[in-house]
């Protein structure tokens, strides 16, 4: 078979009309993604395992629209015989659909990289891009804020909001977005030239998926790939500045440097209690210009202010000025589940970090609560772990705030892996395990942390995995620990030891 010879270059003019498009997945940007190049005229064929009632709904849709659609077991089994790409929807490369479009040399693409080929050349949108193993959602909801409160039209698109299909379509027009990416999405993604982009961090995760942690580590890299402006990197994080001077970018984009601490020229940090910029002036070398106040960002922790310089960077670098970087912080609603207070009582302050999925933004957690000094009034961390571990590794996480745990509740698949790096690690921490895997586990969980929660301690639930191995997401893992905290205080009365 012979597949058209624009496809390598394809973009929004091309004749798709001529080509078999092969969708896997009818998630929310499996269908835009269909959608999207069913108005531009391809053959589109959506395939999914999933034959849930929401699919069977976007799937009667599609095929009015003209698309062939198939669900249910063995739907992905084969990949047509005259498919000339392929949509990937965050699938693994493992995949036996991806695999057989590989070994046939037939191209797969993520939907962010047929959004950004399709917008081009009557919908140019500057992409100003996030990623990073910790953060992404943060500081891209961030960003957002800043180019709003610039009086820029714009979105928060990728990875969180809307899938970036639907811009594309929308006949309104945009200046500019703020686009979250993950490693999967970049992983399948090979003609993005960002105007500007930020690697936020890099630590182990999605090793299942990627295989290694230098495939992992390549994928995120690739976001500076064909940057024209700014290459924002953290300053804390030799790996991310790597990765800027590995790079092939448009010349005279310039690397960006952000800091918790004093930033040199070309750097934005932080002096005294301001958010400062050096990067962005006239006269880098003997001047810094006044972003924020630390205290215009909430929660204050240490890593949202690392997010809040890694936005401002990027904000700074499409010519948001000062005022609207303040602003945007000040108005930022970040989602839920990150470092919030659920309640406090009888001295007990309970916490609900769920979005913490994987060992990095754990310790992030872990940082912000608690006291490695005995008798410290700040009190102890009563730790809520576990889930799916992704492959990787809690050594170092364990050794780093073994001082700061009065006890560790572990629940999930990889209970054990947590519970072994305690046992090597922080032997003398107290460790009870949870085996329930239904709605009754968060309960147990909350039950038992209590039980051991002094006055002065936090109990932080920040589980360092994901969360489908019991819930559908971390949301709801978030929503059960919530649920489980309600049950207990207006229950029998009490937090247990706090009693």
């Amino acid at each position: 078979m012979t597949r058209p010879g624009w496809l390598p270059a394809a973009d929004g003019a091309s004749p798709w009309e001529q080509a078999h498009v092969v969708v896997a997945g009818i998630g929310v940007s499996g269908f835009a993604a269909a959608d999207g190049l069913l108005q531009f005229g391809a053959r589109v064929t959506v395939l999914d395992e999933r034959a849930d009632e929401v699919g069977t709904d976007k799937g009667a849709l599609l095929e009015v629209l003209g698309g062939t659609v198939r669900l249910g077991p063995g739907s992905t089994a084969a990949l047509p015989e005259d498919a000339d790409l392929v949509i990937t929807t965050g699938w693994a490369p493992g995949n036996p659909l991806l695999v057989a479009a590989a070994a046939r040399d037939v191209p797969i693409w993520s939907e962010v990289e047929l959004a950004w080929r399709l917008s081009r050349p009557a919908k140019v949108i500057p992409w100003l891009g996030v990623t990073g193993t910790n953060g992404k959602t943060t500081t891209t909801q961030m960003l957002e804020a800043m180019l709003a409160a610039s009086g820029l039209r714009t979105a928060a698109v990728g990875n969180i909001g809307r899938p970036i299909m639907e811009i594309v379509l929308d006949p309104e027009p945009y200046d500019v977005l703020a686009v979250e990416l993950s490693s999967h999405q970049l992983h399948w993604s090979n003609s993005l030239a960002l105007h500007s982009a930020a690697v936020l961090n890099l630590q182990p995760d999605h090793l299942e998926w990627h295989g290694s942690f230098e495939a992992y580590a390549a994928a995120k890299a690739s976001i500076y790939e064909r940057v024209s402006t700014s290459c924002v990197y953290n300053v804390q994080d030799p790996a991310t500045e790597r990765m800027v001077e590995d790079a092939e970018v448009v010349e005279g984009a310039r690397a960006i440097g952000f800091t918790l601490g004093t930033p040199a020229p070309s750097m934005l940090g932080v002096v005294d209690d301001l958010l400062v910029d050096r990067a962005f002036i006239e006269q880098r070398r003997d001047s810094a210009l006044e972003l924020a106040k630390l205290s215009d960002i909430s929660p204050l922790a240490p890593h949202n202010v690392a997010n809040a310089l890694a936005a401002a960077a990027l904000a700074r670098s499409f010519g948001v000025l000062p005022l609207a970087v303040r602003d945007g912080l000040r108005s930022v609603t970040l989602g839920s589940h990150k470092i919030q207070t659920v309640t406090e009582r009888d001295g007990i302050r309970w916490v609900d970090d769920s979005k913490a999925t994987n060992p990095h933004a754990a310790d992030a957690a872990l940082r912000a609560f608690g006291s490695t000094t005995p008798d410290d009034p700040a009190g102890k961390v009563v730790w809520i772990a576990g889930g799916q571990a992704k492959g990787t590794s809690f050594d170092e996480l364990v050794t780093a705030h073994a001082g700061r745990l009065r006890a560790a509740v572990l629940l999930g698949v990889d209970r054990d892996v947590i519970a072994g790096a305690l046992a090597r690690h922080a032997p003398d921490v107290p460790v009870e395990m949870i085996g329930a895997t239904d709605t009754g586990a968060m309960v147990q969980a909350v039950t038992a942390a209590a039980s051991m929660a002094r006055p002065g301690d936090t109990v932080l639930l920040a589980p360092g995995c994901a969360s489908k191995d019991m819930y559908t997401d971390y949301a709801a893992r978030g929503h059960a620990f919530v649920r489980a905290i309600r049950h207990l205080t207006s229950g029998s009365g009490g937090t247990g030891g706090a009693a």
